[in-house]
């Protein structure tokens, strides 16, 4: 479930950390298969998955692209940042919610300790802060101030 957790910090300077979601509803759940699959076809075509980490629906994390490549995550913000999805994010009309599992929670907020740990001057996002989406559907500096997140940072 924590394989990420075991490896050692980028050599690259890594100055955010964005959190997004996938933008799919709670009945879906896919994981960095089905997302490099969609990253690496047509339109995107890109040359791997997006995010560098994976959160799925029961909390596994699975390593997305290799963590000294730059992501393509977040416009104009890929380069020095690492990405983390989390599945699910929106209801089955495709509309924004907040509907990530305790289990989700509970593994991104492992994640985010130790990214702090490692990046000390790094800072944590969500994809709405960059752009005009809702992504990752709920506000990430809401929750490091005083949500699900608070005590990671200070």
């Amino acid at each position: 479930m924590f394989k990420w957790l075991w490896r050692t910090p980028a050599k690259r300077l890594v100055n955010k950390v964005i959190v997004h979601c996938s933008a799919t509803p709670p009945t879906m759940d896919i994981g960095v298969k089905e997302m490099r699959q969609w990253h690496t076809s047509p339109p995107n075509n890109w040359s791997d998955i997006g995010y560098h980490l994976v959160i799925r629906r029961d909390g596994e994390i699975e390593d997305g692209r290799d963590i000294e490549r730059t992501g393509a995550h977040t416009r104009g913000k890929n380069k020095g940042s690492i990405g983390i999805c989390m599945v699910g994010g929106v209801d089955s009309n495709m509309e924004a919610e907040d509907n990530f599992t305790e289990k989700q929670w509970r593994s991104l907020r492992a994640l985010l300790l130790i990214c702090h740990a490692d990046y000390k001057k790094a800072t944590i996002h969500g994809h709405n802060e960059f752009a005009a989406k809702a992504c990752p559907s709920f506000d990430v500096q809401h929750e490091l101030k005083n949500g699900r997140l608070s005590g990671i940072v200070k």
